[in-house]
């Protein structure tokens, strides 16, 4: 039983993580433990309050401090425990009055200075307090006005430990931050005119941005494949804001969502061919968003596609079909969203210049087929569009007129996304029709159906394959602004499937 000079304080502190906080401080011999099954991170966790308390000018008693998170079975990682155990110690100590700190939320890891530094994963715990009917949320300053967009609840930025007890005691009263919208740093947008001849991979890559198709490029180094990838984003439509949101939840979580606001512009991703599972499918020792997850709204590109460990690729596979990805760990059961545009690049063989205009391939049939085996059947078959980018000669590239530029593609895209969103009431891409929907919406007429027919019966699509020219026969229809999908379309969209490589 405790005694009337045991003092215990509970304090439900990282509701996004289902933890609460308890302190008791109780007579016996001085000293300061955490338990909870913290890590590393946790634990110190014990100095930096100690050190930040010494620095605000706030005394320890000599009696014993324990502090218990709970539930005592679920790890907990991170720094940004340091802010909720402080604040229920000094709640325990009655430094500050017990009801301030009812019905909100505190994050932030503390400086050995008292200063609050910034934390990951501000704004998805500032939403689930606004779910939860939580009243405040205390996150470090630099944090405000990321966690400001959660909603109705009023969110305020803390500098450090003595202005929030300043705050909590009533002596000095901290503003709530407003979301503000600010003006987006301009997006380098590299120039769709720079990529000079090319005309199907330039009609390609337009079909591919005004649909959300996945794309994969092959042809010999230097024929433009990465120039096109990198122009990709300029051709998007810009985020809607509830897909800026969903973004930013992610980047929030990962600790990388630019200072001060939401990630406005579409990602793109291109990590090297190096990367290791984990990296491109999330997880780890905190189970953070992978690559995958970062370009979740924008787009994935993976230049050398064969040169990726084929364990990688095939990770690709499950987030491609249901655009998210679960982790599932010993310590860990999370799902994050991975609604990516795919595109990739490869050469034709290991040398590169198989079918070049003057370069003479070096490679051996076996070395060939060697190569292309690093990409699985199951794998290509969720391309929707495969385009041969073939190497121009210098002396017609010098004379080659520039293309259209990124505008004026952009705006035909955006026109077909457009008309997207006006037919389909859940606003999904063309590449996301599925089921009834896709039936609905880009059945071909019944010439065109033959045309499909008869291809998917020669070539022997698989049902995935015989959807997706469906999806990208619709994408071409939009672009051309018919209500219907009829023969040249269908056509079109079977000239961009390739039946084997």
């Amino acid at each position: 039983m405790p005694t009337a000079l045991t003092k215990t304080v509970s304090l439900q502190g990282i509701h996004a993580l289902g933890v609460d906080v308890q302190v008791q401080v109780r007579p016996g011999l001085a000293g300061f433990q955490i338990v909870g099954l913290p890590d590393n991170a946790v634990r110190e966790a014990r100095e930096r309050v100690q050190a930040a308390f010494h620095s605000a000018g706030i005394a320890l008693p000599a009696k014993k401090i324990t502090v218990n998170l709970s539930p005592a079975d679920v790890l907990k990682q991170g720094g940004h425990y340091d802010l909720p155990i402080a604040v229920a110690l000094l709640a325990a100590l009655g430094a500050i009055p017990q009801d301030s700190v009812e019905n909100a939320l505190f994050m932030g890891e503390l400086s050995l200075g008292a200063k609050l530094e910034r934390i990951h994963g501000a704004l998805p715990a500032a939403m689930f307090a606004y779910s939860t009917k939580l009243r405040d949320v205390f996150v470090p300053e630099v944090n405000a006005q990321e966690a400001a967009w959660a909603g109705n609840v009023n969110v305020y930025g803390v500098k450090d430990l003595r202005d929030l007890v300043s705050h909590l005691k009533g002596d000095k009263n901290l503003e709530p931050c407003k979301a503000e919208i600010t003006n987006a740093t301009p997006l380098d947008v590299l120039d769709f005119a720079d990529v000079k001849g090319q005309h199907t991979a330039r009609r390609a890559a337009e079909i591919a941005a005004a649909g959300g198709h996945h794309l994969l490029m092959s042809g010999p180094p230097g024929s433009g494949k990465s120039m096109i990838a990198k122009r990709m984003p300029g051709l998007l439509p810009p985020l809607s804001p509830k897909e800026a949101l969903d973004v930013s939840l992610v980047h929030s979580v990962a600790g990388t969502l630019p200072h001060g606001g939401l990630v406005q512009h579409r990602p793109f991703r291109d990590p090297h061919h190096s990367a290791s599972a984990v990296s491109l499918t999330g997880g780890g020792h905190q189970a953070k968003p992978g690559e995958m997850s970062l370009a979740h709204g924008g787009v994935l590109f993976l230049d050398e596609l064969p040169e990726f460990p084929r364990q990688v690729l095939e990770t690709l596979r499950q987030p491609l079909e249901g655009g998210s990805i679960t982790i599932s760990r010993a310590n860990h059961h999370l799902q994050y969203p991975a609604r990516f545009q795919l595109v990739a690049a490869m050469n034709p063989c290991p040398c590169g210049y198989a079918g070049h205009h003057t370069k003479t391939c070096t490679d051996t049939p076996n070395q060939v087929q060697k190569y292309m085996s690093r990409l699985s059947g199951p794998l290509l078959d969720r391309f929707d569009l495969f385009v041969d980018v073939q190497a121009i000669p210098v002396s017609d590239l010098s004379r080659a007129e520039a293309g259209e530029n990124t505008l004026t593609v952009a705006a035909r895209v955006a026109a077909a996304r457009a008309t997207q969103h006006t037919r389909n009431p859940e606003s999904m891409a063309n590449a996301q029709l599925d089921g009834k929907v896709l039936e609905e919406l880009a059945s071909p007429d019944e010439a065109s159906r033959a045309l499909l027919d008869k291809a998917a019966e020669k070539y022997a699509f698989s049902a995935r394959g015989y959807h997706r020219v469906m999806r990208v026969a619709r994408t071409i229809a939009d672009l051309s602004g018919a209500p219907t999908v009829t023969k040249p379309h269908i056509a079109e969209a079977l000239s961009f499937r390739r039946v084997s490589l």
